[in-house]
């Protein structure tokens, strides 16, 4: 089982490291950023980071640091532009490394997750795992001082909560849903997510959009429906599920912008730091519904598997650590990969990661997908590519 799974790893990373060349990313000079700055959200943009998917302050605050550079560098000396040639190329490469990293870290994620949830039915234990891996990684950054960290007082801890509750629902329902059917089709549902999102932002927010942005919305609806119909892995439970992470996603946005709007959080509380504290609140969060959901089931089935012999004590908890690594470290790299390129890179760059997911999973598994599902999953991935360039389209003429 594991050496057929090492065979399809190479090819998967040999898919993804073609589906990210260079070509695909737009030189954007780097700006140096502030590790004491505190989280500041203004509710009329929208956030480049996974878990504000509605607030883009930070990155538009980023592209008008960039505009500045770049102006007060116009009047530079004649030999100013060879080290910029050169600065160019090794942003390009490094903007090059983080995407292929994302998409490699996300790859591994959905596999890894799968694996474990094809052996181990118990989504909320193995979601649990997963968060709390995350712990691992920042914590010692922490206390080695290698990264600040971050300050809050019980108000911004409170402050944070609902963010942190839409945050565990977004991980649990799409675990859920990987578990309950294809990786593809969880996916294809998740793509579904800007309905959402535009929904939640009308009825509790007040915030309407163009005509043009909410007609993206009509290939992404139209997309959903035909591949869920056409689906041959299709479950309710798999359908609902995805549509609970999706709700889920556009909550936790609709709270960070009532609650965190223009609000000074803590201290050293930059996004990835911001993106830590939610990881631990959330498995604190997790702990306990996880044993009132499942008890300690996982633990019985656990030894089973390893007195079976389909795995040993060492490959089974490798494999639940993976899938807790991966998961964190993607998020990790995207603030790193979607800090450096422009919001319509992004938008496209996402558009591709998530055929590149759907395609590795497909391989991994041997999952059959139907013609149907296929037209049908193209039409909502291009919807949301679609719905994300006439959202940064908005976003300029309002500027």
């Amino acid at each position: 089982m594991m050496t057929n799974f090492s065979k399809k790893t190479v090819a998967l990373v040999a898919l993804a490291a073609a589906a990210t060349t260079s070509s695909a990313f737009a030189y954007v000079p780097s700006v140096s950023k502030n590790a004491n700055h505190a989280v500041r959200l203004n509710p009329s943009r929208r956030s480049s980071s996974p878990f504000l998917a509605n607030n883009n302050d930070a990155r538009q605050q980023q592209q008008q640091s960039i505009t500045s550079l770049a102006l007060s560098a116009s009047g530079g000396a004649a030999a100013a532009p060879a080290p910029e040639k050169k600065s160019a190329i090794l942003d390009t490469l490094e903007t090059g490394m983080y995407f292929a990293l994302w998409y490699l870290f996300n790859i591994g994620y959905n596999i890894y997750n799968k694996q474990a949830l094809n052996v181990l039915d118990f989504p909320w234990t193995i979601a649990t795992i997963q968060m709390a891996t995350g712990i691992a990684y920042f914590l010692p950054l922490w206390l080695t001082g290698l990264r600040k960290a971050p300050k809050l007082s019980a108000d911004d801890l409170k402050t944070l909560f609902p963010i942190a509750l839409c945050h565990t629902g977004v991980h649990v329902g799409a675990v859920i849903a990987l578990g309950a059917g294809a990786v593809s089709f969880a996916h294809i549902v998740k793509a579904s997510e800007p309905v959402v999102t535009c929904v939640m932002n009308a009825a509790f927010l007040g915030q309407f959009l163009s005509p043009t942005v909410y007609a993206t919305l009509i290939p992404i609806i139209g997309g959903v429906a035909i591949a869920s119909m056409k689906e041959l892995s299709f479950t309710w439970l798999a359908l609902g599920s995805a549509m609970l992470s999706n709700v889920s996603s556009a909550a936790r946005g609709v709270f960070a912008k009532k609650t965190m709007s223009g609000k000074k959080i803590g201290e050293n509380l930059d996004a990835q730091n911001l993106y830590a504290v939610l990881t631990a609140m959330s498995t604190l969060i997790l702990i306990p519904i996880m044993f009132a959901v499942e008890g300690k089931g996982f633990f019985g089935a656990f030894k089973k598997l390893v007195a079976a012999g389909d795995f040993t004590n060492k490959s089974l908890s490798i494999l639940l650590a993976l899938g807790g690594a991966t998961y964190y470290a993607y998020n990790e790299v995207a603030f790193l990969a979607l800090g450096k390129v422009s919001p319509v890179t992004h938008a496209v760059g996402n558009t591709i990661k998530r055929v590149v997911i759907i395609v590795a999973s497909v391989i991994a598994f041997n999952t059959p997908m139907s013609t149907g599902s296929m037209i049908g999953s193209t039409i909502a991935i291009l919807g949301t590519l679609l719905y994300s360039l006439a959202m940064n389209a908005e976003g300029m003429k309002k500027k």
